[in-house]
């Protein structure tokens, strides 16, 4: 079994028309008009699964600031995954608002198995404010559902979608929600690397990380690094599909010298403890 955690889908409305909603969005604006921007449909996704031999996806949609806009996405996010239960497994968006948990809930009932990708600054959320995140965590713990959260690095060079939240501000949110299931997307900014720290180890239980768009930021001596710290079992597989294709990993992960058990950990098996 191999699951890709980190698949992106628009619904052909927003994909035709993006420059139209990302008048009103800031953060959706400076991604779309990015050179290396690209929108995906259900159907793409289940051709590049069936191309890159891959069995199952996790899909979501954009995390816009508009609740109405998330579910909008949402409702494409439920009818693809009604389409391909096969293949396709399905996250909910939303923002921080009193509208969330409904949202949230609405899309748990129509079989969605977690929440996420969502982008703290995109959607204008503080990460360390308890009060402006318990929207999102409270029902999230409530239904068990996984939480997919944008992380980046601090430093490096510039590209669109950079964020400043900080490692700080993650460690801040993992501590006031020790029970709230964490997948840190993009290495969740080197965060993992403080896995080695006693205290951060025994507190971050809960948190894992995500692969997305590593052949962007890393060479192959992170997944080298991942299985001489003893961190498979924390990773999850996610390509970030359309903007990168599975195969662009292979040599990366092959170079590391995983073992049968630690590459199943990887792209799948920890994935499927959280859903």
């Amino acid at each position: 079994m191999k699951i890709d955690a980190h698949v992106h889908i628009t619904p052909p409305e927003i994909a035709a028309n993006w420059e139209k909603f990302a008048k009103k969005e800031p953060y959706f604006s400076l991604l779309s008009n990015s050179k290396n921007n690209k929108f995906a449909s259900a159907e793409d996704a289940v051709l590049m699964l069936e191309k890159e031999e891959f069995d199952k996806a996790v899909v979501f949609g954009f995390a816009f600031r508009d609740i109405a806009l998330c579910s909008l996405v949402n409702d494409y996010v439920i009818e693809s995954v009604n389409r391909f239960p096969d293949k396709l497994i399905g996250f909910a968006v939303a923002p921080s608002c009193k509208k969330t948990a409904k949202e949230i809930e609405r899309c748990f009932k129509a079989g969605l198995k977690g929440v996420g990708e969502l982008y703290p600054e995109g959607q204008g959320f503080a990460l360390e404010d308890r009060k402006k995140t318990e929207n999102i965590t409270g029902v999230c713990k409530e239904l068990k559902l996984p939480l997919l959260l944008h992380a980046n690095e601090n430093v490096g060079h510039y590209y669109p979608g950079k964020t400043n939240v900080t490692l700080k501000q993650l460690e801040t949110f993992i501590l006031n929600n020790p029970e709230l299931k964490i997948i840190l997307a993009h290495f969740g900014g080197g965060l993992l690397f403080y896995e080695t720290m006693i205290e951060v180890k025994d507190k971050f239980k809960n948190v894992y990380y995500d692969t997305a768009a590593s052949p962007f930021l890393y060479d192959t001596g992170i997944y080298r690094a991942i299985k001489a710290l003893g961190l498979c079992e924390k990773i999850i597989f996610g390509s970030d599909f359309p903007l990168l294709a599975p195969s662009r990993y292979s040599n990366d992960i092959e170079t590391a010298g995983f073992n049968d058990v630690e590459y199943q950990y990887i792209t799948a098996k920890n994935l499927r403890k959280l859903i």
